[in-house]
C-alpha cells in the first residue's frame, strides 16, 4: 500500500456525520442543510437540452484533450471574461477539460511536484482538503498560509521566508476564497507572480467561485489576466482551474477545465491520458452550450444576492456576519466553540452547518477555521429565510 495514505485526514463532511452520530433532533422543525457547497439553483436547460441531444455521441471514445469545439469556446470564454486580448489563449495547447476541478486540482499535483527534492505544496488555511491530499499523495509536505481576520481572510504571501519559497514546487490558491469569499487583488496575483519567477515554483489558482461575485461592475481578478498584464503571455508557470459546478448550477455534469501555461499542460495532459479522464462527449457538447451563455449566469448571480439581502436583514444586529465579495458561503464567528456550535444547532434547530476547523489545521499555534462556522446558502430562498430566523433564535439564546 502507498504509505502516504496514511497521512490523509478524513473528509470534512465525514467528521461532520461522525459529530452529528449521537445528537438527537427536534422532529418538529424540518432539517435544512447548510453544510455543503452544491447549488441547489436548476440546472439551465441549454444544458440539459444539449446533453440528451447528443446522447447518440456516446458511440465514440473521446479524446482526453477533448473536441476542439470545446477548446475554441472556453478559451473564447477566458480572454472575454478576464479582459485577455483575443485569441492570446492558444486552445490547442493552453485548454485541458476535466471531468470537474477536483479530480484535476489533485491530479495537477502529481503531474508537477517532483518527491525526490524534499517539496513544499503551499496553500491557504482554511483551505479545500484536496490541495492538501493532493500535495501528500504526490510526495510533499503541506505548507499552510493562515488566513485570519487580521490578514483579511486572505493568504499573506509577504510574511513568507525565503527558505520556505525556495522549498516550494506548488502553490495552490484559491480566489474568490472556500470558505472565506475574500479576493486575491491583482496587486497581490502580480507580486506572487514576480515570487515564483524568483525562486521558480508554479501558481495554480482556484478560481471555481469566480462568477458568483457582490458587485456586477467589479468581477474578480484572475491570475492568467494579470499574467498578460505583466507582458507574461505564455503564462509561465501559472494554471487556473475553472468549473461548470457553482456557475452554472451544474454539479452533476463534472465539467471544467485547466488552462495557461502550455508547456505545464503537455505534462499534465500526458498524465491524464494514463489516467483515463477523458470528458464524455453528450457532456462536452452540454458544456459548449454552457461556455456560450452568460444571461444564465447573471440570473444565478442575482439569485445569491437575493439570499444574502434576505438571511443578513434578519441577522444583522444579532451576529456579527459580513457579506462576502464572492462566492456563496458565510464564514461568521461563532459565540461559542465551532463543533460545539454546530452539534447544539442541529440538536436545538435540526439545521447543519460545517465547523470551520474541520477545513484547516492547526498552524503557527493557531487554527484559523476554528470558532468560526461555513453557510453555504445553496438552498432556496424561502429555505434559507427560515434558516436565517432559527440562526438568530439560537445564537440570541446562548
Amino acid at each position: 500500500m502507498n504509505p502516504n495514505l496514511n497521512k490523509l485526514q478524513p473528509y470534512p463532511f465525514e467528521k461532520l456525520a461522525k459529530l452529528k452520530g449521537r445528537a438527537g433532533n427536534p422532529a418538529d422543525k424540518p432539517h435544512i442543510s447548510l453544510s455543503i457547497g452544491e447549488p441547489q439553483h436548476p440546472t439551465p436547460r441549454i444544458i440539459t437540452e444539449s446533453l440528451t441531444a447528443h446522447m447518440h455521441t456516446l458511440t465514440r471514445y473521446p479524446t482526453t484533450r477533448g473536441m476542439p469545439e470545446l477548446r475554441e469556446t472556453i478559451a473564447s470564454w477566458l480572454c472575454w471574461r478576464f479582459n485577455i486580448p483575443t485569441h492570446s489563449i492558444d486552445s490547442e495547447v493552453c485548454i485541458v477539460p476535466v471531468n470537474g476541478t477536483r479530480e484535476a486540482l489533485f491530479a495537477f499535483a502529481q503531474s508537477v511536484v517532483d518527491p525526490t527534492t524534499s517539496p513544499l505544496v503551499l496553500m491557504p488555511n482554511p483551505f479545500y482538503q484536496i490541495y492538501e491530499g493532493a500535495a501528500l499523495l504526490a510526495g510533499a509536505e503541506p505548507y499552510f498560509l493562515n488566513c485570519t481576520a487580521e490578514t483579511d481572510y486572505l493568504p499573506d504571501f509577504s510574511s513568507v521566508s525565503d527558505a520556505i519559497w525556495r522549498r516550494c514546487q506548488l502553490i495552490y490558491i484559491c480566489s474568490p476564497g472556500n470558505p472565506t469569499g475574500a479576493v486575491i487583488g491583482s496587486s497581490a496575483l502580480e507580486k506572487l507572480i514576480d515570487t515564483a519567477e524568483k525562486f521558480n515554483f508554479i501558481i495554480a489558482a482556484d478560481e471555481c467561485y469566480s462568477e458568483i461575485y457582490d458587485d456586477e461592475s467589479s468581477p474578480p481578478p484572475g491570475l492568467l489576466q494579470v499574467c498578460q498584464s505583466m507582458g507574461n503571455d505564455s503564462f509561465r508557470r501559472c494554471v487556473v482551474f475553472h468549473s461548470l459546478s457553482k456557475r452554472s448550477n451544474a454539479p452533476g455534469l463534472r465539467s471544467g477545465f485547466v488552462a495557461g501555461d502550455a508547456e505545464l499542460l503537455k505534462r499534465f495532459l500526458l498524465y491524464r491520458t494514463y489516467h483515463g479522464c477523458a470528458m464524455s462527449p453528450p457532456t462536452q457538447y452540454a458544456s459548449i452550450s454552457a461556455w456560450r451563455d452568460e444571461k444564465h449566469v447573471v440570473q444565478n448571480r442575482a439569485a445569491y444576492r437575493a439570499k444574502f439581502a434576505a438571511v443578513l436583514d434578519i441577522l444583522d444586529d444579532h451576529w456579527n456576519v459580513v457579506r462576502p465579495k464572492a462566492g456563496f458561503y458565510l464564514w461568521p464567528p461563532t459565540p461559542i466553540d465551532d463543533t460545539e456550535f454546530a452539534l447544539k444547532l442541529y440538536e436545538e434547530e435540526n439545521m447543519t452547518v460545517l465547523p470551520g476547523s474541520f477545513l484547516s489545521r492547526d498552524s503557527g499555534a493557531v487554527n484559523p477555521g476554528g470558532n468560526h462556522a461555513r453557510i453555504a446558502l445553496v438552498a432556496p430562498v424561502d429555505e434559507c429565510i427560515e434558516a436565517a430566523h432559527r440562526l438568530k433564535s439560537f445564537v440570541i439564546s446562548l
